[in-house]
């Protein structure tokens, strides 16, 4: 037996794996495999190995995890300080207020991660455009508006139509949403727009808004 194979052996029953004996005697990994594919010994290491690997991976994901999940919670705690601060002033704003309002009403607080405000009506989804842009000065590219339609309702007609009741730019709509409604005599005619921001940190800024406003209102 080659005297580079006996040292290999060795290693191997040390528990090394076949990159760390490749390291150490400069032997090819095809090399190793051949000599090494027939040793059911040599199989059970590498299962160890393989297990000892993935539960390193494991523990190593848990530690990045809970590492982020206190960073974010960090920022998201600041968030929330930013808006008590801001609060004070913006509520002196018409335009802030009267989104707020309309987001109690018809906003999504179920969601951790989207700013959600559907309605039929152009004139309340450019209230919350206005809103986003003009008050919070969310950048243009990081809104999407959709529409909620029903299956023989012209997408690309109404897209237009609410491009031009709102000014709102045709690039942030994205493709709409198709229902079946339960009376189709009913319907709305322009179908229903939702304007969305995704954004955790945003979105705990305005569930601390909606917090402090709705106290106000029962001063």
């Amino acid at each position: 037996m080659r005297k580079d194979k006996e040292y290999v052996l060795e290693l191997r029953k040390s528990g090394k794996s076949y990159r760390q004996i490749q390291k150490e005697t400069g032997v090819s990994l095809s090399t190793l495999s051949e000599w090494l594919k027939n040793e059911p010994w040599s199989t059970e290491i590498g299962k160890k190995l393989t297990f000892h690997h993935i539960e390193k991976s494991k523990t190593r994901i848990l530690t990045l995890n809970a590492v982020r999940d206190a960073t974010l919670g960090k920022i998201y705690d600041e968030g929330r300080h930013i808006a008590k601060k801001e609060y004070e002033t913006l509520k002196q704003r018409r335009l802030f207020t009267a989104a707020l309002v309309a987001y109690w009403g018809e906003g999504d607080r179920t969601s951790k991660h989207l700013t959600r405000l559907a309605n039929s009506d152009p004139a309340m989804i450019v209230l919350f455009w206005r809103f986003l842009r003009e008050i919070c000065l969310i950048p243009q590219a990081k809104i999407s508006c959709w529409l909620i339609l029903y299956p023989d309702q012209d997408e690309v007609f109404l897209k237009n139509s609410w491009v031009a009741k709102t000014n709102i730019p045709l690039e942030n709509f994205r493709k709409a949403t198709y229902i079946q409604g339960r009376s189709p005599t009913k319907k709305n005619r322009y179908g229903v727009c939702s304007i969305v921001v995704p954004s955790r940190f945003f979105k705990e800024k305005m569930l601390v808004w909606l917090s402090l406003i709705s106290k106000d209102s029962f001063q």
